[in-house]
């Protein structure tokens, strides 16, 4: 399909490249997007319906998938975004004159195609690959945490309930509702190569054994995570690891520090702080680069389809300009 450029549009003069456009440059150089079409294509439809207008290529729509992720816009207003902004469409590889655009239906549907095959997890194990390859996913050590995601508390909706598999729980004084996002990330860069979703009252421990690949020696975790050694589950599947456990904060602050071994402690403690660190990174890029803040649909299923897929896209966008220099050197 022709692709045309902001130039076509009437408005020549550019005079500043908007970060937006920087963005957009970027992925789209740091994208597998030919491994990735070539996953998801056996399960889209080959034709239209009889008489109807062809399907749109999956390129097409995988990226207004990521557009929405990146964006974190709903089905109905991706659908305007194409409409209102020549960029998403240039991106998506739309003509800029078509007068007929994907519709949120369309999107909807090509959202349930990922969904109903489990392809968002194999387009994590897809990026993962590529980043492993290239020397950027090592093995040796894994870190894991979890973090709370808020969900509508509100029963003013059309059932009038809650989503029964969303929860509360407390955190320090505060309450929240929603579901929590498990994560296994990279020692070395931060990041992710396992995911899980439970809802938000069901502690972290719980699916530590889950986030493991199995080739780690060493992983490192919060003090939430103490006596996660003894658990069956991780001596069953895991039990060559070792692991890394955060003193608990009240046992840190009474170590007399001035010690010979209570200065060696809080050196062990600073080391390990420093590497669990990274596992905050993928979190911050999904709620403060991606948006995501609250969840999108309604059950755990749906929602952990949607996560894998950010965690997917900010493993590429923490690694992008390592990727772009890899690219300019090759």
């Amino acid at each position: 399909m022709k692709q045309m450029s902001l130039s076509t549009t009437g408005f020549e003069r550019k005079t500043k490249r908007t970060r937006k456009r920087e963005f957009l440059d970027e992925m789209n150089l740091v994208v597998p997007w030919a491994e990735l079409v070539g996953l998801i294509a056996p399960h889209a439809p080959a034709r239209g319906a009889k008489g109807g207008r062809p399907p749109f290529a999956v390129e097409t729509m995988l990226r207004i998938h990521f557009l929405q992720q990146w964006f974190n816009l709903s089905d109905p207003a991706m659908e305007e975004a194409l409409y209102d902004t020549p960029m998403f469409r240039e991106f998506a590889r739309l003509d800029m004159g078509e007068d007929h655009l994907p519709d949120e239906s369309t999107i909807l549907r090509f959202r349930h195609l990922l969904e109903a095959h489990d392809l968002s997890l194999q387009i994590l194990a897809t990026v993962n690959a590529t980043l492993t390859a290239k020397g950027l996913l090592l093995k040796q050590g894994t870190v894991v945490d979890a973090t709370l995601i808020a969900a509508p508390s509100s029963t003013k909706n059309s059932t009038g309930t809650r989503d029964p598999e969303m929860h509360q729980t407390k955190k320090g004084n505060q309450w929240h509702h929603g579901m929590k996002a498990h994560i296994g990330s990279d020692a070395d860069l931060g990041l992710v190569h396992s995911v899980t979703t439970t809802a938000a009252n069901a502690h972290d421990i719980t699916q530590a054994h889950a986030l493991l690949h199995g080739q780690e020696t060493d992983v490192f975790a919060d003090s939430g995570y103490r006596g996660v050694e003894k658990r069956e589950e991780i001596q069953t599947k895991h039990p060559g690891v070792n692991w890394h456990i955060a003193m608990m904060p009240g046992k840190r602050k009474a170590m007399d520090k001035s010690t010979p071994m209570g200065a060696i402690l809080e050196q062990l403690e600073k080391i390990k702080a420093s590497i669990r660190a990274k596992v905050e990174h993928p979190f911050r890029v999904i709620k403060r680069q991606f948006g995501y803040v609250k969840v999108k649909y309604r059950g755990l299923a749906k929602n952990t389809a949607n996560l894998v897929t950010l965690f997917a896209l900010s493993n590429l966008w923490m690694v992008r300009k390592r990727l772009l220099n890899m690219g300019a050197q090759g």
